[in-house]
């Protein structure tokens, strides 16, 4: 007897970071019901590809904008309601964090060291994606962060 295989959904996300005093911050925002953290995700619409479509989920759920980097951090995945998912992850600089954006009132944000972050997510290989970006990101910022002092 086989086994029925479910559809699995295509989403993208980002991890928006910045550079604060040296260190590196993940900005990271609850669910809609303000029980985890998450990073900002969401499906891909049809015509969109998946960094454009990261950036708008970004905008749309944590209010920054940022040039979304093309190239695919790695991807997770997770089940919601009987659905799989899995979302292809990059990374975005910060350049502007606005308070007003359209699901402003529907969740809450904190930018948190990434160690932090490692700990407040809900999915391990969400988990994994954010440790593989602080290590290069860590070697990354201490040539460049440090290089003008």
């Amino acid at each position: 007897m086989s086994r029925k295989v479910g559809k699995i959904f295509n989403q993208s996300g980002v991890i928006p970071y910045r550079v604060n005093n040296g260190k590196i911050e993940i900005l990271l925002i609850t669910t809609r019901n303000f029980q985890d953290w998450v990073i900002p995700k969401g499906d891909i619409p049809n015509g969109m590809s998946p960094p454009d479509s990261a950036a708008k989920e970004a905008w749309e759920e944590a209010g920054v904008i940022g040039q979304v980097d093309v190239n695919e951090l790695g991807t997770y995945k997770y089940r919601k309601r009987g659905k799989s998912y899995r979302v292809k992850m990059y990374l975005l600089p910060v350049e502007m964090l606005s308070e007003d954006y359209p699901e402003a009132s529907k969740r809450k944000r904190q930018w948190v060291e990434v160690s932090k972050a490692i700990r407040w997510v809900k999915f391990n290989s969400l988990k994994r994606i954010l440790k593989g970006f602080f290590q290069v990101k860590s070697q990354f910022c201490a040539f460049r962060c440090y290089s003008d002092i």
